[in-house]
């Protein structure tokens, strides 16, 4: 997915920072507890520590649960009593083979075509073009299908998730927008028009037991004990329930009651300090006090609503302080599209203390 803040350019710059600072035989317990789509938890899960992952958003609970939840070769055995024809797969090919059946599903409406996009909409006060019609018909019949098969028992939690997550990283590639869900675009683009097809994600294997959570991370944080504890909170204003409603409500498909021109959901409960100027500073203070881990990573940019020195001022009173930087190319949301920007790179800061 491309996501406003992914550190997948910036994956090499952490590993090796991170690996610079630690002592590995001493860390085993590694906690991404703004875990956004897993890109960093992971990587890590690949070099063999014991993740535990958060984060508010249910689509980013829901993706990081296939990554970091599932461990083993999904069967699907309790399926084959409704689709026979699954017992003649081969075990490590039953995820490919439900991806490709799940894409020749026919479309039929549902919340999303009806809300999101202009077939479902002509007729209402505000319309909308998020999907095309044939993908809003088809995400709405895929979420529901994956759902009864739930409630039928005929796949478990761990099938589940994984063909919610197949679902939600596809979709997004088919979302008639500027990358994020804020507005959509005024007429289908290129990519919006294509045919939804669902991308089989890949499994970690992994003989360790990984945690994934989806609370508020003050709610989390002193419950949370770790070698390892690295923080990538939102840097500026914009806040991730209202850039990726859609998503969220696709992962919940819970009906919601949807406001204003882009059809947004209530999302106060999930409203992030972070993105809140007179409120970050505190938020931060907090959270770094009750941590209880041998060493913490935070990951912030030069145009967050924090300074560096605010940051350093906070760190330095749980131990010794210090920071890397690195430059890579900005996120650019509406890059397609006319728009100028202060500079195409922003400077990465990775702010670590080694606690006292």
């Amino acid at each position: 997915m491309n996501y406003i803040g992914s550190k997948r350019s910036l994956l090499n710059f952490l590993d090796k920072s991170i690996h610079k600072i630690i002592d590995p035989a001493k860390c085993q317990v590694f906690a991404d507890l703004f875990a956004g789509t897993g890109v960093v938890g992971t990587h890590f899960k690949k070099k063999g520590y014991r993740l535990i992952s958060n984060d508010i958003q249910y689509y980013s609970y829901i993706l990081n649960r296939h990554y970091l939840g599932n461990n083993d070769e999904l069967k699907f055995n309790n399926l084959i009593l409704k689709m026979p024809e699954l017992r003649h797969v081969n075990i490590k090919d039953r995820r490919q083979y439900l991806c490709d059946y799940l894409t020749s599903i026919k479309g039929r409406p549902g919340f999303i075509y009806e809300n999101y996009c202009a077939g479902g909409t002509k007729n209402k006060s505000v319309q909308r073009l998020y999907y095309s019609d044939e993908n809003g018909l088809k995400c709405d019949a895929l979420r529901q299908l994956i759902e009864s098969w739930k409630k039928q028992n005929h796949i478990n939690d761990n099938e589940y998730y994984y063909l919610l997550a197949c679902l939600i990283d596809s979709v997004d590639a088919y979302a008639n927008t500027a990358s994020v869900y804020s507005a959509f675009l005024k007429s289908l683009k290129p990519t919006a028009q294509r045919s939804l097809k669902i991308k089989a994600l890949p499994l970690i294997k992994s003989n360790l037991m990984h945690d994934v959570y989806n609370q508020n991370i003050d709610d989390l944080i002193s419950n949370i004990k770790c070698d390892i504890l690295y923080l990538d909170p939102p840097y500026n204003r914009r806040q991730y329930a209202t850039n990726y409603h859609v998503l969220e409500t696709i992962a919940k498909y819970d009906n919601p009651i949807l406001t204003g021109k882009t059809g947004l959901r209530e999302y106060e409960a999930q409203k992030s300090l972070y993105c809140l100027k007179k409120k970050v500073k505190n938020a931060l203070k907090n959270l770094i006090v009750q941590a209880n881990s041998k060493y913490i990573f935070l990951s912030y940019n030069n145009e967050g609503v924090l300074r560096p020195g605010e940051i350093k001022t906070i760190l330095s009173k749980k131990g010794k302080y210090g920071c890397f930087t690195q430059k890579y190319s900005r996120f650019k949301a509406d890059k397609d599209h006319n728009r100028s920007y202060v500079a195409d790179q922003t400077i990465e800061y990775l702010h670590y203390v080694i606690v006292k």
